[in-house]
């Protein structure tokens, strides 16, 4: 493969995070100035949107030999991770420093991990799609065991190691099937073949069923759900504060380029296994958060039904079902990230705010972070006039419009159920006394302003929604072109 260093310009922003990724590790091993990791890592954030927004307007361009995809849906999605990573480091900083986490390697991990997801968001061949899976992945295992003195995440780091192991054993494995079928490791070309007929419909079938297996694991949806919970409760807030937002962008992604962009025209033969782990996922995402009493896991099983949602979008093989999966995409991780640095923010002094009855009269503590909470639960319960609201609805809309209707009924069902447990939050924060041992707020400064920011938005997108799904269906136009 030839290519030249203009080659490399839709590619700019992953060399720019790889370059500051490796700098910040190297000043950190040097000098152990946790302050320097933590602007340069603001500043790489905000240096690749600026290079992502500069190369947005130059249309789908292609590197390394049709590789690496540079689009519309690429963009969107970069972009918010870079938001969403950003709020990590701002809402972790106190975070970590109260338990002798804020050091170098901690921003060198997350922003390898978020390179990672970047990777995946714009391959365009198997073996990329696999290396910013591995990236991410490896960036996220450490992570999730970087509390080394905790038990309970040490334990956490080797289930995510082991079940994420199996994960991409299991889209290896597929996607050997589906070269031996096809002959290529190219989507575009892929996708070819496939339409033109070339196709074994049971070594087809076989090597669909290991890559949505995969892709399952991925994403954490039902049946291959069972790590999340267990996942999140272990790792440091911080660290599942960031494991609900730009790996699930990735995630949906990766759904995108493997199943659309490459085996769209099986779409027969995936388009029934995703309707199953959706209803799943519906079923026991709901169900199971209504019994937890830690708000991490309550928010781990919250995280299958929703992604349930992004699932119902894809299936429906049409472009306002792709464009309500990303708008739904972004919306979540918008919401999860508020919600995620909140339980952060109240995490003070050591105590780790994570119980629900921590939530107990919150509202006679700090009323305006009450607010915030309240905004980002009545969103997540899909209540009008919040964001969540309109994902769900643009969902629904695009199931309809496929004549999946049945699907739409049961996904209207268990939201109707999903509002118990995040309504149960907005009672104890207003209507109980605080517990004696509830965490005292005392914290200002930027993390309160962002999160004032973050959840006024899930309001603001909520009274005007029409510009983001606008962006969203275009971008997907122009992607699927």
């Amino acid at each position: 493969m030839n290519f030249t260093l203009s080659d490399l310009a839709p590619a700019l922003p992953e060399v720019f995070v790889l370059a500051m990724a490796c700098g910040i590790l190297l000043f950190g091993a040097l000098t152990r100035d946790s302050r320097l990791a933590h602007v340069l890592t603001l500043l790489t954030l905000l240096g690749a949107a600026a290079l992502t927004a500069f190369t947005a307007g130059s249309g789908t361009s292609h590197a390394f030999g049709g590789q690496f995809v540079d689009d519309a849906m690429a963009d969107v999605l970069k972009l918010m991770s870079y938001f969403a990573t950003l709020a990590v480091v701002v809402y972790s900083r106190a975070y970590l420093a109260e338990r002798g986490l804020w050091r170098g390697e901690f921003h060198a991990l997350t922003l390898l991990a978020l390179l990672g997801a970047m990777v995946m968001i714009s391959a365009n061949h198997f073996l990329v799609l696999y290396v910013g899976l591995e990236l991410m992945s490896l960036s996220l295992y450490a992570l999730v065991a970087f509390q080394r003195d905790s038990a309970l995440a040490t334990e956490a780091g080797m289930k995510y190691f082991v079940l994420g192991a199996l994960a991409s054993g299991l889209l290896l494995y597929g996607m050997s099937l589906i070269y031996g079928l096809t002959g290529t490791l190219e989507l575009p070309t892929m996708q070819a073949i496939l339409r033109a007929g070339a196709r074994d419909s049971l070594l087809l079938a076989f090597g669909l069923v290991f890559l949505v297996a995969g892709l399952g694991f991925k994403l954490g949806v039902a049946p291959f759900h069972m790590w999340l919970p267990d996942i999140y409760q272990g790792a440091p807030t911080a660290v599942t504060l960031f494991l609900g937002s730009a790996p699930k962008l990735a995630a949906f992604a990766f759904t995108m380029r493997l199943l659309v962009d490459g085996l769209e025209p099986a779409i027969g033969d995936w388009q029934g296994m995703l309707a199953v782990m959706a209803v799943l996922s519906l079923a026991i995402g709901n169900l199971a958060a209504i019994m937890q009493s830690n708000i991490k896991r309550m928010l781990a099983y919250s995280t299958i039904s929703h992604m349930g949602f992004v699932l119902l979008g894809v299936l429906t093989g049409s472009l306002a079902g792709y464009s309500s999966g990303l708008y739904y995409a972004i919306i979540y991780v918008l919401m999860g990230v508020g919600t995620f640095g909140l339980v952060v923010y109240l995490s003070q002094g050591g105590f780790e705010a994570d119980a629900l009855d921590d939530y107990k009269g919150l509202n006679q503590r700090h009323p305006w972070l009450a607010a915030i909470m309240a905004m980002l639960m009545f969103s997540l319960a899909g209540l009008p006039p919040f964001v969540g609201f309109y994902a769900k609805l643009y969902v629904l809309q695009a199931l309809v419009g496929a004549d999946w209707i049945w699907l739409a009924v049961v996904a209207v069902l268990f939201s109707l159920i999903g509002a118990f447990y995040y309504l149960r939050v907005v009672k104890l924060m207003y209507f109980d006394s605080p517990v004696a041992d509830a965490p005292v707020v005392a914290r200002q400064g930027g993390a309160q302003v962002l999160l004032s920011v973050n959840g006024l938005a899930v309001l603001v997108l909520g009274l005007v929604p029409q510009a983001l799904i606008a962006l969203c269906n275009q971008a997907m136009q122009l992607s699927l072109q």
